[in-house]
C-alpha cells in the first residue's frame, strides 16, 4: 500500500514540477517567474523526501533541509533585487 502512495505522490510531484518549467519559461512578467521557481524549490523539497521515504535512507532529508535552507536564501536576495536594485545595501 505504502508503495503505490509512494508512486502516485511522486507521478503528481513530477507533475507539478513540469507546470513550473512551464510557467518559468512562459511567465508574463518576473514576479511570476520567480513565484514558479520557488515553487520548484518546494516541489523539489517534497520529491526529494518521497525518494528517501522510497529508499528508507536519511540521507536524503539532510539533502531537502540543504535545499530549502539555499532556496530561501535565494528567494529573498532576488526579491531583494528586484524591489531595491542591489542586494546589498
Amino acid at each position: 500500500m505504502l508503495d503505490t502512495a509512494l508512486w502516485i505522490s511522486m507521478a503528481l510531484v513530477v507533475a507539478a514540477l513540469l507546470l513550473n518549467v512551464y510557467r518559468l519559461a512562459v511567465g508574463p512578467d518576473m514576479p511570476d517567474r520567480l513565484l514558479a521557481l520557488d515553487t520548484m524549490y518546494v516541489n523539489s523539497i517534497a520529491l526529494i523526501v518521497l525518494m528517501g521515504l522510497w529508499l528508507n535512507t536519511k540521507t536524503y532529508f539532510e539533502s531537502a533541509l540543504l535545499i530549502a535552507m539555499l532556496g530561501f536564501i535565494s528567494t529573498v536576495a532576488v526579491c531583494k533585487y528586484l524591489l531595491r536594485g542591489d542586494i546589498i545595501e
